[in-house]
């Protein structure tokens, strides 16, 4: 079972506790005493603590919530909680959360980190390039947790071996200090103790940058009770940015006021930030807003109040506050994967809730965000304020509940599958060395069955079972032996799947062998054999509309004979291809029964088995089929189902082909097309698995998209392949690869409710025929690498040489370009073909682009 484990006080976690009951029902279990839990010797990780439930508090659909006795007890598979010291339950929180063995959202050490002002400003300013306040900073010199000297612009570190006597040294940091060039723009100083104890609560005095002495006088008597874990700063008080605003409706006085921005960060999918929500709250100038001073408001209400009313300009600063407070918590993250287990409360310990506060400054007449601090949970109760007070006034619920459940309900399922067992059945090509890799960070144990005795992976799994299956119109035979296989080396699988095209019904068939859950190999059976599929959704006429309102005329070809009848049921023009293809590998457009006849008897005389072009389906036979020609634009959907229920679903965009072959040009995500009509592709996507049987899974349905709407070209029962699973990560954060060893284990994947794109990719394959030169002898491909390794492009290889030749060529690198917009991705990409020599008249990039609008 899937255990989310929120310890502690339930104010501030309440709506995601809620909205994760929704989302996962049960999953999430309040426990708010230390009685309700016991820490007992973790079984995997020696030296780390399992954390088990007796009782808690969990919640069901509807905000329904209970009580409960857990016989036996559940095991948390992920753990957070109130971590502040100085709250009531922080101590007991803080200890049972100390060293645990699945994955733990904070801890008592990591929040004194980011408690304290000094250590984050250094962290913010040095690791995320971000503005901070300018500081003079007094420690004690056996502080450990601080560089001996800070080097950045603006921010001063001074050890004191011993805070009493130090007066001189005092008046020549501060008089230095005041006279920098870092303060020139601000005519007031804060003096004030800080570090994790104080919370910005310490007594604190504001002067005049002209009073040199009294700020000295100020320094040192805070100094007299410094400790080991606290510091004493000085510190420009940065101005609220002032800009014109229409005349007031009162002749009263304006009070100048200040505006604090108070943003919330999750470590999302991928392990990267993403911003939940932003509130605001304005105070008087003349002290600094702290958080609970006021009641929350908008960012957008807020910055129209101060002045910004181009909504392009609001819009802009929503886009760096959101760039900002990312980067904040990624240095954040950086500087924690330095430290040791023990400094952090557990090896398994990491921040996932961040708060980040910000000032709207001016400098040099231009709006610039200056950090402040950062916060293990005031922000988080602020956004939820701020919430809560929306739903009052009848505003929608926003995100902040549902990003927070799905990260850790996330995190959660990432546990869950720690440690499993998964028999993958055929190991693929190049193209998925991503597995081994994505094995390893998931913690799986992979044994897997190949044909090649000499494959690259048999070193990187941890069985390794060479079986020759590539006769696949003998699956069921082949099936006994490989059951024989596991059976004999006492394995047994969680899980059993395939990722690769040509074993997916092998796969299948040791699935119901082994009693573990998988699509049944009738229902693969019909959507790897193109022919059958159409065919079998011809006769499904049940629905709104029905599914063979998806299916495409189509006959079977094996003889010349087949050539002439097919002619006579299918119009022309019509798409010749092979009945098991894959990569788009011997696909023409054909004109009538004489092109149709001669391209036949081509690919039966080259394409004959598998050792004339491995992968591609050759080992079912060289069967083809004749199916009607669909106009309109094509497109991927990649599909996770579980039981029946679509749970993520994701369309992409390809380019024109270059007729009469379908190898595929370019590609987009997220797609160009409106919601409306995406939505018709992913529902015409799912009613074709479903008819076809396919019901537990991850999918790949490959459509085209007419004025009347989608029509099917072909079900692939399988994870996406080329760039897919990349690009989906990239772009929206979840993993193809997760999820189907979640659907395979019956856990049904937590993805976004709501997926917002991070980021627009643009694609363009490149083929050996026409770019081996150019990427080969012109150093094209050392050019690709070096840029990947400055994050500016994306390359996926597909072949690790040439792949068949001719027409029967596939992709060999896939390359791709990202951006804000899709525009600038389709900018950038084609700027790069044309300097490599990708782009070229009989390779038109630009053309292939086009389409993307």
């Amino acid at each position: 079972d899937m255990t989310v484990c929120i310890l502690g006080s339930p104010t501030t976690f309440l709506p995601v506790l809620l909205e994760g009951g929704t989302r996962c029902p049960g999953a999430m279990v309040l426990c708010l005493s230390p009685t309700w839990v016991s820490r007992v010797p973790s079984e995997s990780c020696p030296g780390a603590w399992s954390l088990l439930l007796s009782q808690g508090i969990s919640f069901k659909v509807g905000g329904h919530s209970a009580l409960e006795t857990f016989v036996p007890p559940r095991r948390a598979n992920y753990v957070t909680g109130t971590f502040a010291p100085w709250e009531p339950e922080g101590s007991w929180v803080g200890e049972l959360a100390r060293d645990l063995d699945c994955p733990t959202g904070g801890s008592a050490p990591l929040t004194h980190r980011l408690e304290d002002p000094l250590l984050t400003r250094w962290v913010l300013a040095a690791r995320a390039n971000l503005p901070v306040p300018p500081t003079l900073a007094f420690v004690l010199g056996a502080r450990g947790d601080l560089p001996t000297e800070l080097e950045v612009p603006g921010l001063r570190l001074v050890r004191l071996q011993d805070p009493q006597g130090q007066d001189s040294l005092v008046q020549e940091e501060v008089g230095t200090f005041l006279g920098g060039t870092a303060m020139e723009p601000y005519s007031q100083v804060v003096v004030r103790p800080a570090g994790w104890r104080w919370r910005g609560t310490g007594t604190q005095s504001t002067h005049r940058k002209e009073e040199g002495a009294a700020v000295a006088q100020a320094v040192g008597a805070r100094l007299q009770g410094l400790t080991e874990e606290d510091s004493v700063l000085l510190e420009a008080m940065v101005p609220t940015a002032c800009l014109p605003v229409p005349p007031p409706r009162s002749p009263a006085p304006r009070l100048p006021m200040a505006l604090r921005i108070c943003t919330l960060v999750c470590r999302s999918w991928g392990d990267r930030p993403q911003l939940c929500q932003v509130a605001c709250a304005v105070g008087r100038a003349e002290s600094p807003v702290r958080h609970g001073a006021a009641l929350p408001q908008g960012l957008d209400s807020s910055l129209q109040q101060w002045g910004v009313v181009a909504p392009s300009q609001r819009q802009a600063l929503g886009t760096s506050l959101r760039e900002a407070a990312e980067a904040a918590m990624a240095a954040l993250l950086a500087a924690e994967a330095e430290l040791s287990p023990q400094q952090r409360g557990g090896s398994r310990a990491h921040t996932d809730i961040l708060g980040v506060d910000f000032l709207l400054a001016c400098v040099d007449d231009a709006l610039e965000l200056v950090a402040l601090a950062t916060n293990s949970q005031r922000c988080l109760e602020t956004c939820v304020l701020a919430e809560a007070m929306g739903r009052a006034v009848g505003e929608p619920s926003g995100d902040l509940p549902r990003l927070l459940a799905e990260a850790m309900l996330h995190r959660a399922q990432c546990h869950l599958v720690e440690g499993k067992d998964i028999l993958l059945i055929g190991a693929g090509g190049v193209s998925k060395s991503f597995v081994w890799e994505a094995a390893r960070d998931y913690g799986l144990r992979i044994h897997l069955v190949e044909s090649d005795p000499e494959h690259f992976a048999a070193g990187l799994v941890q069985t390794f079972l060479p079986y020759d299956s590539r006769e696949h119109r003998r699956d069921e035979e082949h099936a006994e032996r490989v059951l024989e296989l596991v059976r004999s080396r006492g394995l047994r699988p969680h899980a059993c799947l395939s990722y690769w095209d040509d074993c997916v019904v092998l796969a299948a068939l040791v699935c119901q062998g082994l009693g573990l859950r998988g699509c049944s190999p009738a229902a693969v059976r019909v959507a790897k054999q193109k022919s059958r599929t159409h065919q079998h959704l011809q006769r499904c006429r049940r629905g709104r509309p029905p599914p063979a309102a998806f299916a495409v005329p189509c006959r079977r070809l094996q003889s010349h004979g087949d050539v002439e009848r097919a002619a006579g049921a299918v119009p022309f023009p019509a798409v010749a291809k092979l009945e098991f293809g894959a990569g788009g590998v011997g696909v023409r457009l054909v004109e009538d029964a004489g092109q149709c006849h001669a391209h036949a008897a081509r690919l039966w005389r080259d394409l004959r088995d598998d050792a004339d072009h491995p992968g591609i389906g050759l080992g079912w036979g060289n069967a083809m089929l004749l199916m009607e020609y669909v106009p309109g634009t094509e497109h991927d959907v990649d599909l996770v189902v579980f039981d029946g229920r679509l749970v993520g679903a994701w369309v992409s965009d390809n380019g024109p082909t270059r007729v009469p072959a379908f190898l595929e040009t370019a590609a987009c995500l997220p797609s160009c097309l409106p919601a409306d009509r995406q939505a018709q592709l992913v529902r015409a996507a799912l009613q074709c698995c479903r008819a076809c049987g396919l019901r537990d899974g991850v999918f790949n349905v490959e459509l085209k998209l007419g004025p009347a709407g989608p029509r099917l070209l072909e079900i692939n029962p399988r994870m996406g392949g080329f760039y897919l699973r990349d690009w989906i990560r990239e772009v929206y954060g979840p993993d193809l690869l997760l999820a189907a060893v979640l659907v395979a284990l019956g856990v049904p994947p937590v993805l976004p409710a709501r997926p917002a794109p991070r980021a627009h990719l643009a694609g363009v394959m490149c083929l050996g025929s026409e770019h081996g030169a150019a990427l080969a002898g012109g150093g094209g491909m050392e050019a690709l690498r070096e840029l990947q390794g400055r994050g500016l492009v994306r390359l996926n290889r597909l072949f690790e040489e040439v792949a068949g030749d001719g027409e029967y060529e596939e992709p060999l690198l896939s390359v791709a370009c990202d951006g804000a917009t899709r525009a600038e991705a389709c900018v950038r990409l084609l700027g790069l073909c044309q300097a490599l020599g990708i782009d070229s008249p009989r390779y038109p990039v630009e053309h292939f682009l086009s389409h993307f609008k």
